[in-house]
């Protein structure tokens, strides 16, 4: 195989670029790859996926030749060329960014190309050009060395983890750059990430890699998932008929004769029904309700707060926010907009220099931040031990739940549970981190990158867990996929302000697309402040005892209308996975008769939140 200094010329000429035929990859404790034959197409994008340690990065490095396997061969057509991202760089520490990024090369040549000034604007506009590589931070090397990669031209570019430190806007710009890099039938990309928005939006292929195998899989991220399902069901299937062979061999060795058996019947639903046919993710008014219960109607008021550090720039400016009980919210903006500074703001470890934060009396914060500091003090205990330290049972999804099932549904095994907290990956620290602090069982729960360090089913674990708690959650996260999955209302952070994005992530794209083509950063103008007032404590008359007895009984009868109308949304459901795929006529008066179903049970929540919200006053 060629080494990298010695792949140059031109593309491959044909279809096939390279790949591995029986390869195996052993470690001391286990087999990482087994027999693995693959093959990567020119025109593939293919993203990898799988459990962290199941040997992604392995299998990448192998395919780029940066590590030979212990047996079988990796192939390549001759005069192709691999650009590799690894998750450790090789810069050297006593070069300047220009030398590590574009080399020798004449300022005119790498200049005069609108692809490699597009690079350098998005990912190195912050670095200076003749900052030394050993003085940056850990982010700003893996944004050097990522500029550095994708400034070569390559026949098949190897990501590993290429959106570790970007921001949401740089990620937007880096799935777009990658799907308009080559021709659709031109080049080929390998990337390995757990960012599920960017698998879906760059990649037509999905490799998923464990236990020594790799399993092909057709389409983005969603159809990965999809198929997954499907798959899963057909094994399913397959061992219940196995199953079912197995008892009629023991039957007809327990009677002394062959028996007669008939071909057990399966009622098999079609895969198209079977993904359909997914629930709610949370039941959002009942959690609102148990939020309430717990915290009461004030939770953070944060009032015309400014924040400035020795006398500078304000990092927050009259900023003016509202959080109440049962919100979920997310918060976006760029590295070093001040996200980390507004979640200490509004837990009352940093005092604004102008303004105030008002905390509700029975208001209980946890913060998992991103350097995991609750984990500090356990550090040289077993995690069996640390988790001891806290309650054993909490409350999630209306149930109770111990630390014991907790553990199991976080992805630890017996043989972890020995293990000292300091031994333990990234990605176990975390998932620990957050169990340690929902057994506290707050009831306002800061997440800052809780998403760092987890592969996607640990993320989906994760999600599902905080789709049941039962409390306020303010999220920050690079994730776009995890911010609009556990959260119901966005927040945009620019030049000090917060704006509510409406319209998501999509809404913030725009605003900062905006405030880069006018040169500047977006101005109070552009992006006003939220702003939503509320009514002193000692403003709103008590209730007579009439009135709240009809508000008691409105409440009542509304939480029995809105089980109703849940009933009416499965059985409208049901009726919409009989029609005939077919017939579009059918299929869109049964979807009117979804919709008009959930808008009336949203009308009923809306009237049960505006009469609760009477009752507690």
């Amino acid at each position: 195989m060629l080494t990298e200094s010695e792949q140059v010329g031109g593309r491959g000429a044909v279809a096939f670029l390279l790949g591995c035929e029986k390869a195996c990859v052993e470690v001391p404790s286990k087999t990482v790859l087994k027999d693995v034959s693959l093959g990567v197409d020119a025109g593939q994008r293919i993203g990898i996926v799988g459990r962290n340690g199941d040997g992604k990065s392995t299998l990448l490095n192998v395919l780029a030749g940066a590590r030979e396997p212990d047996s079988g061969r990796v192939i390549r057509t001759n005069g192709v060329t691999v650009g590799i991202l690894s998750q450790a760089d090789q810069l050297d520490d006593a070069s300047d960014v220009r030398a590590s990024v574009v080399g020798s090369t004449p300022e005119y040549v790498w200049a005069s190309d609108a692809k490699i000034r597009a690079i350098f604007q998005n990912l190195l506009a912050d670095i200076p050009w003749d900052a030394r590589v050993g003085t940056l931070s850990g982010g700003q090397r893996r944004r050097v060395d990522l500029a550095r990669v994708l400034a070569g031209d390559w026949d098949v570019l190897m990501l590993d983890e290429p959106t570790n430190h970007l921001d949401i806007r740089a990620i937007t710009w880096l799935a777009q750059h990658l799907k308009t890099r080559w021709r659709q039938d031109a080049g080929a990309l390998l990337v390995v990430t757990h960012d599920r928005w960017f698998l879906d939006e760059v990649c037509n292929t999905m490799w998923e890699v464990h236990a020594g195998r790799v399993l092909p899989f057709e389409g983005g991220f969603s159809a990965y998932i999809m198929q997954r399902v499907e798959r899963q069901r057909q094994e399913a299937l397959a061992e219940q008929k196995r199953q079912n062979a197995l008892r009629r061999e023991l039957a007809w060795l327990s009677r002394g004769a062959r028996a007669r058996a008939t071909k057990p019947k399966f009622h098999v639903a079609a895969a198209k029904a079977l993904i359909a046919d997914v629930p709610e993710l949370r039941d959002d008014v009942q959690l609102k309700r148990m939020a309430m219960a717990r915290i009461g109607k004030q939770v953070v008021d944060v009032e015309d707060a400014t924040v400035a550090f020795d006398g500078g720039r304000p990092v927050l400016d009259g900023l003016t926010w509202r959080i109440g009980p049962g919100d979920r919210l997310g918060i976006v903006g760029g590295n070093g907009a001040g996200k980390t500074t507004l979640l200490r703001l509004v837990e009352g470890a940093l005092k604004p220099t102008r303004g105030r934060v008002k905390i509700g009396q029975t208001v209980r914060f946890a913060v998992l931040s991103q350097h995991l500091d609750n984990l500090r003090p356990f550090e040289d205990e077993p995690v069996r031990q640390a988790v001891a330290r806290f309650p054993h049972r909490t409350m999630l999804d209306g149930k109770e739940v111990t630390s014991s099932s907790l553990l199991e549904q976080l992805g630890f095994d017996k043989a972890d549970l020995n293990e000292r907290v300091s031994d333990l990956s990234g990605g176990q620290r975390r998932r620990l981190a957050l169990m340690m602090i929902l057994l506290e069982e707050p009831n306002v729960l800061i997440l800052d990158e809780p998403g760092n360090d987890l592969d996607i089913d640990m993320l989906a674990a994760v999600e599902e867990m905080l789709d049941g708690w039962p409390g306020t959650l303010i999220l920050v996260t690079h994730d776009r996929f995890l911010m609009e999955r556990v959260t119901d209302h966005q927040f945009a952070l620019m030049d000090g302000k917060l704006r509510h994005l409406p319209r998501g992530v999509d809404e913030y794209l725009e605003l900062a697309e905006r405030a880069q083509s006018s040169g500047e950063e977006a101005s109070p103008a552009a992006v006003p402040q939220v702003e939503v007032k509320a009514a002193p404590e000692d403003a709103a008359p008590a209730l007579s005892n009439a009135e709240r007895h009809r508000l008691t009984k409105l409440v009542a009868s509304l939480e029995r209308k809105m089980e109703t109308a849940r009933g009416r949304i499965q059985e409208a459901q049901a009726v919409m996975l009989e029609v005939d795929p077919t017939d579009f006529a059918a299929l869109t008066e049964a979807q009117a008769a979804v919709t008009a179903t959930e808008a009336a049970l949203s009308q009923l929540e809306e009237e049960w939140l505006e009469a609760s919200e009477q009752l507690s006053v």
